[in-house]
């Protein structure tokens, strides 16, 4: 293998880039069809999908890396092309979601622990072959008065450290994903749960990667804001990006390339909004971007609407969106706004 992990991380960490994540289930992206009242099919998600990736302004300027579902890596455009060489043709790296989705957790009730690692080592070296070169591999912690339990945060912090060696076993940057719900049940958590929380996972989840050997130099960290529970909002701009910097500063080492945050629940703006905050207000150790979803793909979705005719208009939407988002990696959204007003 000719690339090393540290050059690709670099890559996906480039200036003023960030990540699309457009890994979503077949079961999940029919619920976001639905919205538009478009029948899931393995056409229209693959239309969908080419749409974003064909989107040159967004793709060449703005997105560094694309997460994919299963059935994307292997799908070839309507004429032709793998949608794998469209992204490489924009610059940009192909990643793959390689997990089986959080389960319940036996014995802890309200929890999950994320199953996939059967077999995975074998799946790896397919989806090299076919182009990834990272995955991604989301660990679900719930937050409640009493939950987290210790156990649930270990047992999903041992799963990211096996996923994590296996991927750079195989040559892959593997995404550590461990989310703390924003939106879970009951959803009334305070930001200072939050922070406690969000504290002690990330400092299981690397005491677990350095149990397991993985080189910290070769993966990307993707983690969940500090921020209050959706049913609790209370917490200002300022307020999640100083909570959020501090927890990062004390659990995650120097060494890690790159820090690309997930949405978690948050609006479009919100994501925008605090991401710009920690870039513009702080002096960090490690990069930091975006891998937003549903905050770069609500408003391309929408104008897109499912039809034919609006190819363009769904794609100017997603280049709108992706350059705010490079913004709030340079720290400039709020003086973009500042000057268009």
């Amino acid at each position: 293998m000719s690339e090393r992990l540290e050059d690709i991380a670099a890559g996906m960490m480039a200036t003023g880039k960030g990540l699309l994540a457009a890994d979503e289930s077949t079961a999940t992206i029919g619920k976001r069809f639905d919205t538009i009242g478009l029948a899931s099919t393995e056409t229209s998600r693959r239309d969908y999908r080419e749409m974003l990736f064909r989107a040159d302004d967004a793709m060449k300027s703005c997105i560094s890396g694309v997460i994919l579902y299963e059935e994307t890596l292997f799908q070839k455009a309507a004429d032709g092309t793998p949608l794998v060489d469209i992204i490489r043709a924009a610059g940009a790296v192909s990643g793959i979601k390689v997990d089986a989705g959080a389960k319940p957790m036996v014995n802890f009730p309200g929890e999950t622990v994320t199953e996939g690692l059967d077999g995975l080592a074998g799946r790896l070296k397919t989806y090299y072959d076919a182009g990834a070169r990272f995955a991604k591999w989301r660990g679900v912690i719930a937050v409640s008065d009493v939950l987290p339990s210790y156990g649930s945060v270990k047992a999903n912090a041992q799963a990211l450290a096996r996923y994590a060696a296996l991927c750079q076993d195989a040559g892959i940057v593997p995404i550590v994903e461990p989310e703390v719900l924003m939106d879970g049940t009951p959803g009334d958590h305070s930001i200072e749960r939050s922070e406690t929380v969000t504290a002690e996972t990330l400092r299981i989840v690397f005491d677990e990667l350095n149990d397991a050997r993985v080189s910290l130099e070769g993966i990307i960290l993707k983690p969940s804001m500090v921020i209050d529970g959706k049913h609790a909002r209370k917490a200002s701009i300022a307020e999640v990006a100083e909570r959020t910097v501090r927890v990062l500063k004390r659990t995650v080492p120097s060494a890690v390339p790159g820090i690309a945050f997930l949405s978690g629940g948050q609006s479009t703006e919100e994501a925008t909004a605090h991401l710009s905050a920690m870039k513009a207000g702080y002096d960090l150790p490690w990069g930091m971007t975006f891998s937003y979803g549903r905050a770069l793909q609500t408003e391309a979705l929408n104008a897109w609407g499912g039809k034919s005719e609006n190819v363009a208009a769904g794609q100017r939407a997603f280049s709108h969106r992706a350059r705010m988002c490079s913004l709030a990696a340079t720290g400039g959204w709020k003086k973009e706004l500042e000057k268009a007003a």
